[in-house]
């Protein structure tokens, strides 16, 4: 059994999908982070980063309990145990991870800042809302040519580069994206969408997610509380 310790984000979303498509058992533990949960001494235990997602898995690989966090890890450790959506062969791993690492270095930081000043920022600074979004445009413009010769992210199959970046796109209208104007990366969303596994995935803790509209939980989120030492 895998307990997960996460919420409704991008970033969980990708090991609830994971999980799923691995057909994993698993328990899903839900961290309220606009109630501060992840400051708690029990969760910075198994991420100090403070950050979700988080996992303990009773059968690690000595067969005793290992705990996890960071999602671009979690990923290749279940990839990993299971034998499943990292590539057959050492070139095909590599190309996963390649595009793995874009979304967790480019796709990941880069929306969720377009998402922080488009939507959450307490006033609108043009600056920044004009170099995310288009830094936005420019990643999408990536995926999209990358996927004009691909069928998925990293070639021929469905990977776990797919499965990091899928959860991000869920957001293209906050992000001001026009699909029409990424055709390739639409095909690919729309087929993805449709998978079993990510329907269900992205189901998870979908019922606890609520408005960002209170101070307390911005301050938790965005202020001074993000920042104190813990």
């Amino acid at each position: 059994m895998i307990d997960v310790y996460s919420a409704a984000t991008p970033n969980g979303h990708k090991i609830h999908i994971m999980l799923e498509e691995c057909g994993l058992p698993y328990r899903v533990h839900h961290i309220n982070i606009g109630e501060g949960d992840q400051f708690k001494p029990e969760f910075l235990a198994i991420s100090p980063n403070n950050k979700i997602p988080a996992i303990v898995d009773a059968d690690g690989p000595d067969g005793k309990p290992m705990s996890l966090y960071e999602s671009g890890a979690i990923l290749v450790y279940l990839a990993s145990k299971t034998g499943k959506f990292l590539g057959n062969t050492d070139r095909q791993k590599f190309v996963t991870l390649q595009w793995l690492m874009f979304q967790m270095g480019g796709v990941g930081p880069m929306l969720g800042q377009a998402h922080h000043f488009r939507i959450y920022a307490p006033e609108n600074i043009e600056y920044a809302v004009n170099r995310y979004t288009n830094e936005a445009h420019r990643l999408y413009g990536v995926i999209d040519r990358q996927l004009s010769k691909n069928a998925y992210l990293a070639g021929d199959e469905y990977t776990i580069a797919d499965i990091a970046t899928f959860p991000w796109l869920r957001s293209w209208k906050n992000q001001g994206i026009e699909w029409a104007d990424f055709p390739n990366a639409k095909r690919w969303f729309d087929e993805i969408s449709e998978r079993p596994a990510v329907k269900r995935g992205v189901e998870v803790l979908a019922g606890e997610r609520k408005p960002l509209t209170d101070d307390k939980a911005r301050d938790i989120l965005f202020g001074k509380t993000q920042y104190a030492k813990h």
